[in-house]
């Protein structure tokens, strides 16, 4: 077995938490229309729904409707990254959630409470833009400029498939159990079991 831990690299919005459907109510709030007339699949940036700046509406979703605290789980996240983790799986948090000014107290917060409210486990909590700076062995994101960035560094990356990223290929998975068995299968290999 080798000495340093099989590290994961784990995307939180669209991949653990539901940020689109958080995100759908509170938008409809912002533009004061029905949250119907919002599509719930939207494209990368949520071009459908007509936001004006992007930026003031995840403002006001995170300071003023705890939206990093309050999303719902993606099924199967919470329940399969505990097990990647009891099979010696480095669970390493990655995320750009800072990536607007002045409220980064606020944005952390919630994010801890919120992995602690669900159970997920994680032995580093990273906010970042630039992933592929962190030397995960595989990386798990939902975001199609990131999965470039990552795979033009040559880290292996898995696609979590969503509205937001279906023209992205390569290595995808549509559930946390084909989540669980990729990074499983990739540990293996690395371990030099396969």
């Amino acid at each position: 077995m080798p000495e340093s831990p099989f590290i994961f690299g784990v995307d939180l919005d669209g991949v653990c938490a539901d940020y689109t459907a958080a995100l759908r109510p509170i938008a409809a709030e912002w533009l004061g229309v029905p949250v119907e007339s919002l599509a719930p699949d939207p494209g990368y940036d949520f071009p459908e729904w007509n936001l004006g700046t992007l930026v003031d509406v995840h403002r006001f979703a995170v300071t003023q409707r705890r939206l990093f605290e309050t999303m719902a789980p993606i099924p199967g996240a919470a329940p399969a990254l505990r097990r990647l983790s009891e099979a010696g799986v480095h669970i390493r948090i990655v995320t750009k959630r800072l990536i607007i000014p002045n409220f980064h107290e606020t944005a952390v917060a919630q994010t801890i409470r919120w992995l602690d409210h669900h159970g997920i486990p994680y032995k580093d909590l990273c906010f970042l833009s630039l992933k592929q700076h962190l030397g995960c062995h595989i990386y798990i994101d939902d975001s199609p400029d990131n999965v470039l960035r990552l795979r033009e560094a040559g880290m292996e990356t898995i696609v979590f498939r969503s509205s937001q990223n279906r023209a992205v290929g390569g290595l995808v998975a549509e559930s946390w159990h084909e989540v669980e068995n990729l990074v499983m299968a990739a540990k293996q290999r690395w371990d030099g079991l396969v």
